[in-house]
């Protein structure tokens, strides 16, 4: 009869640990890792904070910026990511942007470079608050002091 316990005991103890390695294996089959893949959008933003962070930097060693980046108009036609799309904010937003970046250049604007370049970046900021909040304290970063 103790024989019959030990065998039954050891049975059970190997069909668990089977099970086990079953369940372990089906879990690491089963992951699968979505990587991020940044939209049209967030590459030309990207590239424009680049941009900017030089411009700044130019700025500042009281160098005057004389060409506006043409690619910047891609803002309005660039792919969004798939869960975001244009709406009436964006589009008054990019226009207002665009405008504010354009005046950057104006080599006859009688408002100091420095003021030009952080409406511009203001204007940024203000477009993230409605949506997409995340880059703010980032692009906070680009206002000249």
């Amino acid at each position: 009869m103790k024989q019959l316990f030990y065998l039954l005991i050891l049975l059970v103890f190997f069909a668990c640990k089977d099970k086990k390695e079953q369940v372990e294996t089906t879990e690491k089959a089963e992951k699968v890792y979505d990587m991020y893949t940044p939209s049209e959008m967030a590459n030309l933003m990207n590239e424009m904070y680049a941009y900017n962070q030089q411009l700044k930097q130019d700025i500042i060693e009281g160098k005057i910026p004389t060409e506006f980046p043409e690619k910047f108009l891609n803002i309005h036609n660039a792919q969004l990511s798939d869960f975001k799309s244009r709406n009436v904010t964006f589009k008054s937003f990019s226009n207002l942007y665009i405008e504010a970046e354009k005046e950057i250049f104006n080599a006859n604007s009688k408002v100091p470079l420095e003021t030009r370049f952080n409406n511009a970046v203001g204007i940024c900021i203000s477009c993230h608050t409605t949506e997409c909040t995340g880059p703010i304290p980032r692009i906070k970063k680009l206002i000249i002091k």
